[in-house]
């Protein structure tokens, strides 16, 4: 497991935290947000056409507060599932990324195609 932040740093329906991963080979960026009392990442990339989401940097959730949303397309995404409930890409969804919060600590997990940025 890899730390992104503290706990505290993520504030129910505020800002996300952005972090570095490699998807497949290519470098890319992870966001985890706090919803519902709980964690949730994602991998920073629209379901309708391969574009990061915030609007700005950490900016994933649109004013209500209830949806990711794609900045680009205006995709709305399910934060606690990633599933696409409108827009173009409705019926996709984000890809996950697993984290676990520990003492105080908010960490992600490498799977199959989510790894640590190669040096």
């Amino acid at each position: 497991m890899i730390s992104i932040c503290q706990s505290d740093a993520l504030i129910e329906g505020g800002l996300g935290v952005r972090f570095p991963v490699t998807a497949g080979s290519d470098d890319a960026v992870g966001f985890v947000i706090r919803y519902a009392g709980a964690v949730h990442a994602y991998l920073n990339r629209c379901a309708h056409v391969p574009v990061e989401l915030d609007w700005n940097p950490g900016e994933f959730l649109e004013s209500s507060g209830l949806y990711i949303m794609c900045a680009t397309h205006g995709a709305i995404y399910q934060p606690e599932t990633g599933h696409c409930s409108g827009g173009p890409c409705r019926g996709a969804r984000l890809r996950k990324i697993h984290v676990t919060e520990s003492d105080g600590m908010i960490y992600w997990h490498p799977d199959d195609y989510i790894q640590p940025v190669i040096a």
